[in-house]
């Protein structure tokens, strides 16, 4: 919990007075918000949010963090987001908590895009640890796996394991597939053709997007920044 703590703690600095968010998800994500509402309380800055889940939402409303949509701020001033790998190149795996698709369309509006996330989830290569989230319409889910598997990737639908019945629902109504591919060599090039796959709305691949990455560690944080 320490290092999650400290890497939000790192990113809350870079928010700065009227500026437009997008809030990211997941467990860092999560303390990052608590601690963006008492940034609000005690600096008095003006900011708004545009959350990228009904999690997200619900969190920021909780600490008194004001939404706002896209359709309302096209493009934002900052993205803060977490990921389930990071590369040295700050490419990532993103999607472990389902909201990929929404991820992708907000930080990518943002003018800066900083990850924050624990030491644990740096990696040499893609895939390493975490297996690629895809977002896909329910129908064509058993044909796309089988094109995955065609591909070499170790295929599941994700389910809701004890707490639901039968696959998790994005919040756009769809599926997700998680592809193991293990070492991800040319994670551009993968994208491109998992995205052309008819039926597939979104890959959790997040190339070239982000700018700096707030590492948090036993002791403090470290940075990785864009070369």
């Amino acid at each position: 919990m320490i290092k999650k703590i400290n890497a939000a703690k790192a990113a809350l600095n870079e928010v700065k007075d009227d500026y437009i968010i997008g809030l990211g998800t997941g467990s860092t994500i999560a303390i990052f918000i608590e601690l963006l509402g008492e940034k609000i309380k005690k600096e008095g800055i003006k900011i708004k949010a545009i959350p990228t889940s009904y999690q997200s939402s619900y969190l920021a409303i909780k600490n008194g963090i004001p939404l706002t949509s896209l359709e309302e701020y096209p493009e934002i001033d900052l993205a803060i987001d977490g990921a389930d790998e990071i590369d040295k190149n700050l490419n990532l795996i993103k999607g472990g908590g389902a909201a990929l698709t929404r991820e992708k369309i907000i930080d990518s509006s943002a003018k800066k895009f900083i990850v924050i996330a624990d030491d644990t989830k740096v990696v040499n290569k893609l895939g390493e640890k975490f297996p690629l989230p895809i977002e896909v319409i329910p129908i064509a889910w058993r044909k796309i796996e089988k094109i995955l598997k065609s591909m070499g990737a170790n295929v599941k639908l994700r389910d809701g394991g004890d707490r639901k019945d039968g696959p998790i629902i994005t919040d756009n109504g769809n599926f997700i597939l998680d592809a193991k591919f293990n070492f991800i060599e040319n994670p551009k090039d993968l994208e491109i053709k998992i995205k052309m796959i008819p039926g597939v709305v979104e890959v959790g691949l997040f190339v070239d997007m982000a700018h700096i990455a707030y590492i948090g560690n036993e002791k403090g944080y470290y940075i990785i920044k864009k070369s």
